[in-house]
């Protein structure tokens, strides 16, 4: 018998999910961590934690299927992207906490970079806006911040990565520094037309390059774990970061064809080939994969709130236990009431791509209560969502001939999902296996290894669940979409 590992480390929990040779789940194991928020606007984690979780996890997933090790032919890894560490070439032991993706500290540099004209160049280049959600600009504020960092950098005694590259680092001994196109592409180091990183982009962040990890392909060998930490030496055959694991898993790989994540926040990739599009409406242009040395680029549109914002009436107003009890709320709230939430807890992102904004919510009267917080919330994923497919058709010069696949925990929600395909006037589909984004990773192991069918293979196998048609009116989804719009101009304008 065959397994596949795939480790999914995401922003606010770390799972081990094991795949069989048939690519189906056999067990899974999570384990949350603590988000820490030192300032306004500050996001870290605990390196620590990350690594802690995951190895716990992995090893709670194989006692939980009942197979050791050995029994597992390869590990796929899928991360949170963005998200930047510094660590010690020698001890592996972090120099700061990990600065996360949703972090806004580097705002101020953003904007001075603005100023002096750089973002054409960086646009040009790396795909990307100059924004604190990328890992260049965090790389420099821990060189500039923490005491020796720069010395200790230039001298060639620390490294850089994303959380995919630390984890690599610590499976396999410290024998590989090595990242995948993906996680490379969203650094603001990496020029993804080149395929290489840019010494341009390091000089003007003035990062020294011998910080920065080897990048491969998604599917390629990156060493072996270390036998002490699972129980044998198991090859690492798969990278991607989450967003395009997910992307991989929906089996998006004809160009035109669109997913969008619901996780922590939402993440829409748009397929867009061989061809790098240069958005006009400020999307970012991304590598979705690589493959045989051959890059496959996407659209992206990046919201930072979803998932977020439903964990934010749970810990933050605890006005439910578990977010599952936002649906029947949703169901049961006052129709006559018009709440707009606009959950720029750590600013918007596209199209609008505004760090210092915050959050708002419009149309309160005295009758709004738990349940209409709740519909608000979750419509304010929909309305974002529109937002990013919206600018990619202006982008695309017209509507891409496809559904949208979604994926992620608030899929689970059909509630959510109706109001989803109302807002955008499209279908909606939901697979039958909601774990995209750790498929996407098993995927690229197990077809490394040879045990997973090839690309067209996998496509084949991708299974629907549930289509969800639009059934709102035009005037009435018009109508919506304008009160969300004059909602988002009133919180820009404070």
């Amino acid at each position: 018998m065959t397994f596949v590992l795939a480790i999914d480390q995401g922003t606010t929990s770390s799972r081990a999910i094991i795949f069989d040779a048939d690519m189906q789940i056999v067990a899974t194991a999570q384990e949350e961590f603590t988000q820490h928020f030192p300032s306004s606007g500050w996001v870290e984690h605990d390196p620590e934690d990350i690594w802690n979780t995951v190895v716990a996890t992995c090893r709670q997933a194989l006692e939980t299927a009942g197979i050791s090790a050995s029994d597992i032919v390869s590990i796929g890894i899928t991360n949170q992207r963005e998200t930047t560490l510094v660590w010690d070439r020698t001890t592996g032991q972090p120099i700061h906490s990990a600065i996360v993706w949703q972090d806004r500290r580097t705002a101020d540099f953003c904007r001075d970079l603005k100023e002096m004209g750089h973002e054409a160049k960086v646009s040009a280049t790396t795909g990307l806006l100059l924004d604190p959600y990328f890992s260049g600009t965090k790389l420099r504020w821990l060189l500039d911040n923490v005491e020796g960092a720069r010395q200790r950098a230039e001298a060639g005694e620390l490294l850089f990565g994303t959380v995919d590259s630390f984890l690599i680092w610590r499976l396999t001994g410290g024998k590989t520094h090595a990242t995948d196109a993906t996680n490379a592409s969203r650094t603001m180091l990496y020029d993804i037309h080149a395929g290489g990183w840019s010494s341009e982009m390091c000089e003007m962040l003035d990062v020294p390059m011998g910080m920065l990890p080897q990048v491969f392909d998604c599917a390629a060998d990156y060493g072996v774990s270390d036998a002490a930490i699972l129980g044998a030496e198991i090859p690492i055959m798969g990278v991607a970061g989450d967003q395009q694991a997910a992307t991989i898993g929906q089996a998006c790989f004809a160009p035109g064809m669109m997913k969008s994540t619901y996780g922590t926040g939402c993440f829409a990739l748009l397929n867009t080939g061989d061809t790098a599009v240069a958005s006009k409406n400020r999307l970012l242009t991304t590598v979705a994969y690589q493959l045989d040395g051959k890059p496959t680029y996407a659209l992206e549109g990046a919201i930072f709130i979803a998932g977020a914002v439903v964990q934010w009436l749970r810990d933050g107003l605890k006005i439910i236990e578990a977010a599952s009890e936002t649906q029947a709320l949703a169901e049961a709230s006052d129709r006559e009431q018009s709440l707009i939430m606009v959950p720029a807890f750590t600013g918007l992102g596209a199209p609008y791509w505004a760090p210092d904004c915050r959050g708002a919510v419009f149309g309160l009267t005295r009758n709004s209560g738990p349940a209409e917080f709740a519909r608000a919330a979750l419509e304010s994923v929909g309305f974002q969502t529109r937002d990013l497919i919206e600018a990619m058709i202006a982008d695309m010069g017209g509507a891409p001939d496809t559904v949208l696949r979604v994926d992620g925990g608030m899929t689970a929600s059909d509630w959510t999902m109706q109001f989803l395909s109302d807002i955008i006037g499209a279908p909606v589909d939901r697979p039958t296996v909601l774990e995209s984004t750790a498929m996407g990773a098993a995927w690229l192991a197990g077809m490394c290894a040879g045990i997973y069918p090839d690309m067209q293979g996998f496509s084949e196998t991708w299974a629907r669940d549930r289509r969800f048609q639009p059934t709102m009116t035009p005037e009435d989804r018009a109508h919506r979409y304008e009160g969300w719009n004059r909602a988002v101009a009133a919180t820009l304008a404070v």
